[in-house]
């Protein structure tokens, strides 16, 4: 049965409400005409509610988005902040966060993580160099059996005139112009570079996919999924308390996952909110 934190005191609660809130974080972007002036009063003001540098709190959210986990490390003055101010938290959280989204710091992260997970693919060799790699083994192969076989003892000398015979045969086979085996690499290389291309195209589609050009649309991704995750949060559903835990009386909502729990426990007063915003983040997103 999995297990929901208690979230009876101010503490507790209030990190649930910024845990979720960097959750809705990854949800959530659009352009943004606040001025990073204005953007810059809102963290001043929040931020030293929250006891985090601005620079944090940017790693925080950019951690959030791009690296898909949350990130509160450093939320020192969480327990100050009484429950009745949430909702201006709350906004303020929302607002700076979308703020930060558009800027060119977190574009230029974001550039970072795209490049890094670029698909890499390896050039099939054409039939020259197939047959040139060969016969370049199958030489270095005849040399040393030849330098080896020189210094063998006796009882060896026979194993050795026997690999250098398969060897030399096997030079002979890779240099011949009509091998089989080239010839038909040959033949089928332009349908093999097709295939490949083909295959290639499809992994890039899908990297560009997840890693949009636009990183709004990234972010579009993101926001489409805190809609989902928040759109049936019963904060009705009753609980009950066993070993200091507390748990759902009805098993569909014990079964639910992590991120609905955390909505569950950051609350009516937050996730109605948030909601309304990131639908609004929606709508401005082409």
């Amino acid at each position: 049965m999995g297990k929901i934190t208690t979230g009876l005191d101010v503490r507790i609660n209030y990190r649930n409400v910024i845990h979720f809130l960097i959750m809705a974080m990854l949800a959530a972007s659009s352009f943004f005409v606040l001025s990073f002036t204005v953007a810059r009063k809102i963290g001043d003001d929040f931020l030293k509610q929250l006891g985090i540098s601005q620079q944090d709190a940017n790693g925080m959210i950019t951690n959030s988005f791009l690296g898909s986990y949350f990130d509160q490390y450093g939320v020192r003055n969480a327990k100050n902040i009484a429950s009745g101010d949430r909702g201006a938290i709350v906004k303020d959280l929302l607002i700076y966060t979308k703020a930060h989204v558009n800027s060119s710091e977190f574009i230029r992260e974001y550039n970072t993580l795209k490049e890094k997970n670029k698909p890499k693919f390896e050039t099939l060799a054409t039939p020259d160099e197939v047959q040139k790699d060969l016969i370049e083994q199958s030489r270095k192969m005849v040399a040393d059996l030849e330098k080896n076989g020189k210094n063998a003892d006796a009882s060896m000398k026979k194993v050795y005139d026997e690999m250098l015979t398969n060897a030399r045969k096997q030079l002979k086979e890779v240099e011949d112009p009509n091998n089989k085996y080239f010839l038909n690499y040959r033949q089928h290389y332009p349908e093999m570079i097709k295939s490949q291309g083909t295959a290639n195209k499809g992994v890039i589609d899908e990297w560009e996919k997840k890693y949009p050009a636009d990183h709004l649309q990234f972010i579009k991704t993101r926001l489409n999924q805190f809609l989902e995750v928040t759109a049936d949060i019963r904060f009705d559903a009753q609980l009950y308390e066993k070993n200091g835990k507390k748990y759902f009386k009805e098993q569909q909502f014990e079964n639910k996952g992590n991120q609905w729990k955390m909505a569950f426990r950051a609350g009516k007063e937050v996730v109605e909110p948030s909601r309304i915003f990131v639908q609004q983040w929606l709508e401005e997103i082409k």
